[in-house]
């Protein structure tokens, strides 16, 4: 049964009500809950920019999926097909092959780390991990940079579907992740509890909070009574619909494959139509080490292949995709070389990401690797340089400067400079 003192996975009572507050803060007065969803195009046709991060949790193999080098040692057993752009990709990937003239491959990505978890930080924030300062990640920097254009939004501004995101850094709380499962249901909080209840707990939490603000014991509890306040409204909001992703018709969830990651693809999408401006589907499983054909052939690509297929055609259909970046990544490949256990380890030198969407151009492959696909052909390019094409697609000045909780000046995206390929 849902508390209001329960909290989210990942984050502890403190934590919540304090994103709360800030995100309760920069979203405005709650809508009564009569008021219908704004979940139609029309209404996002007002430069309503958004964000989808695909995170392949554990450095997927590009040179298996993106940037296929077949007939050499170090290519492995699959095909490359033709796709509807100018370029191949695997033949595990025969449904993300129809919808690639909307998305582009940056097969010349060079990046510096090859641990997994500076590699996750690195490319969720543009910055190596540093002691002295805690940078903010993707989805953080965009949902403060967009939220300008969401007025009516009340819900979150970033939300993490599947597993954690990378944190709002010295930004904070106020632009934190707000975690939920697949099926959007957020852990310890009963999404579906009825109004008149949770009417009723308000009630009686307020009852119980003014006799101790009447004792004058501080300004602590009037602060706490302001928060419990806003995040009753956001709760009781009717946007927070746009997460019931079992209000999708039956062949809907077929289409995105059910399970998780599918699920979550299918949520992104209902979030992108209520206008939330970055959302983080994870999909984890790719730190092949052993056995990477089998797992990758049997498990891990059709899961990818429905649900971002279905994702990339449902946004264009309905005609978000013009405004809407998706981004699909890891924190690195793995190496071009097969090993002894016919897996593949840890590579950062050269690799691919998959973008578009947003005014990014698609149907073609940016850079290239060389023949055995182990170094980058031509200028490579950084998280960064990534994470600067991403902000330009949206509309956001890599001019924009912020300052750490230090005084020290960050510019955004780490000053890393435009892929001009993928703008015509």
């Amino acid at each position: 049964m849902w508390s209001p003192f329960s909290t989210p996975a990942g984050m502890n009572r403190r934590h919540f009500m304090s994103h709360m507050a800030g995100a309760s803060a920069l979203l405005g007065s709650s809508l009564s809950l009569g008021h219908s969803l704004r979940l139609h195009a029309d209404t996002l046709k007002k430069n309503h920019k958004s964000c989808v991060l695909l995170w392949m949790g554990g450095g997927p193999s590009s040179m298996d999926i993106w940037d296929l080098k077949p007939g050499t040692d170090n290519g492995g057993p699959f095909k490359a097909i033709s796709t509807s752009g100018d370029m191949q990709i695997c033949e595990h990937m025969p449904l993300m092959a129809q919808q690639m003239h909307h998305m582009s491959i940056v097969r010349s990505m060079s990046t510096r780390e090859a641990d997994h978890n500076r590699g996750r930080y690195y490319m969720h924030t543009g910055y190596v991990p540093d002691a002295n300062v805690d940078y903010p990640s993707y989805g953080a920097v965009l949902a403060h940079e967009l939220m300008s254009q969401r007025s009516s939004l009340e819900i979150p501004p970033f939300v993490s579907v599947g597993g954690a995101s990378e944190g709002p850094g010295f930004l904070g709380m106020a632009w934190a992740p707000f975690n939920v499962s697949s099926n959007g249901r957020i852990r310890n909080m009963e999404m579906k509890i009825d109004n008149e209840r949770l009417i009723q707990r308000r009630i009686a939490l307020e009852t119980i909070e003014n006799a101790f603000i009447a004792q004058k014991r501080g300004s602590v509890l009037e602060d706490h009574r302001k928060v419990l306040g806003k995040t009753f409204d956001v709760l009781t909001s009717a946007q927070m619909e746009a997460f019931n992703v079992e209000k999708e018709p039956e062949a809907a969830k077929e289409r995105y494959g059910k399970n998780g990651f599918g699920q979550g693809c299918l949520l992104a999408r209902r979030l992108v139509e209520a206008g939330v401006p970055f959302v983080e589907v994870d999909l984890g499983g790719w730190d092949n080490h052993q056995g990477i054909f089998r797992t990758l052939e049997n498990d891990r690509l059709p899961v990818l292949d429905k649900a971002m297929s279905a994702l990339v055609e449902d946004l264009a259909q309905r005609e978000l995709l013009e405004d809407t970046a998706i981004v699909w990544m890891g924190e690195f490949a793995r190496t071009p070389r097969i090993n002894a256990d016919a897996g593949r380890d840890h590579w950062a030198r050269a690799w691919s990401v998959v973008v578009g969407g947003a005014g990014i151009k698609g149907g073609q492959a940016i850079g290239a690797t060389n023949e055995d696909g182990t170094e980058v052909v031509g200028e490579p390019y950084s998280s960064e340089d990534l994470m600067a094409s991403v902000c330009h697609a949206l509309g956001v000045s890599l001019e924009t400067q912020f300052t750490s909780k230090n005084g020290r000046p960050m510019k955004i995206a780490n000053s890393g400079k435009i892929i001009k390929g993928l703008f015509g």
